[in-house]
């Protein structure tokens, strides 16, 4: 399959990434050993399987596109395994402990799949995706600022993030109407053990003082100022009221 044959399908948010130097950059930052077990989400046409595999010798990839998936097999043959599936309901626990994920996720399920790829946390030894910049600065932003939110706290409780570099327009086809960038998620050595339901009903209120987005709570006796937004609470604090309120 040229690498220009296949038609990108708009429902499944496939915006193949082309750029050498970026390809390049993505397989430079993971530093792989010939031994490391290595999961691809989203391979796509393969461009940066291809890369891969002069570092491994083998790939667990996961796609969605049935015509890609056939043409994957072929093209690699018994250098990939293939996983046709949808990545937002794959059993990510049926890989080792010590699994290295990468992608270009697809950007129009990325915010959900990234809090799908969060309960694996522990299982996995770091993850390298390609995401649209605005939700690369919600991952990584600091408590009280506007980036801020749900999906900040969820992986800051369980990973260290660094944002790596940025990625332009013109890397993929079809061009994303986003600018892109590439994030690095390794697991916390002591995971935070956060409510989901209690995050979950602190930041369907962001606007709204602690003491009327979540009632019940003692906010006085942990020594938050309930006065404050779900927005200025650090995962540290988050964990304290999880903690309440199982007690």
């Amino acid at each position: 399959m040229p690498s220009s044959s296949h038609r990108p399908r708009k429902r499944f948010g496939q915006h193949f990434l082309h750029d050498p130097r970026v390809l390049e950059k993505i397989v430079d930052a993971l530093s792989l050993q010939p031994s490391d077990l290595v999961v691809e989400i989203g391979p796509g046409e393969g461009a940066l399987t291809r890369l891969l595999l002069k570092k491994v010798s083998r790939i667990e990839a996961i796609e969605i596109d049935r015509d890609l998936s056939s043409f994957l097999k072929n093209e690699f043959q018994n250098q990939i395994e293939v996983h046709e599936a949808d990545a937002l309901e794959f059993d990510y626990s049926v890989f080792p402990r010590g699994v290295r994920i990468v992608g270009n996720l697809p950007y129009n399920i990325s915010t959900p799949l990234l809090f799908h790829l969060a309960r694996y946390a522990e299982r996995v030894r770091d993850m390298h995706f390609m995401l649209q910049l605005e939700v690369v600065e919600r991952m990584v932003a600091r408590h009280s600022t506007p980036e801020y939110g749900r999906l900040s706290v969820a992986l800051q409780a369980r990973f260290k993030m660094n944002k790596l570099f940025n990625v332009s327009k013109g890397a993929f086809r079809p061009p994303p109407k986003v600018e892109s960038a590439v994030v690095r998620l390794e697991p916390l050595a002591r995971i935070l053990p956060i409510d989901e339901d209690l995050l979950r009903r602190a930041f369907s209120a962001r606007r709204k003082t602690l003491r009327n987005a979540l009632p019940g709570i003692d906010f006085a006796a942990l020594g938050i100022d309930s006065g404050l937004r779900p927005e200025n609470l650090s995962p540290e604090d988050y964990l304290r009221l999880s903690m309440n309120s199982i007690l």
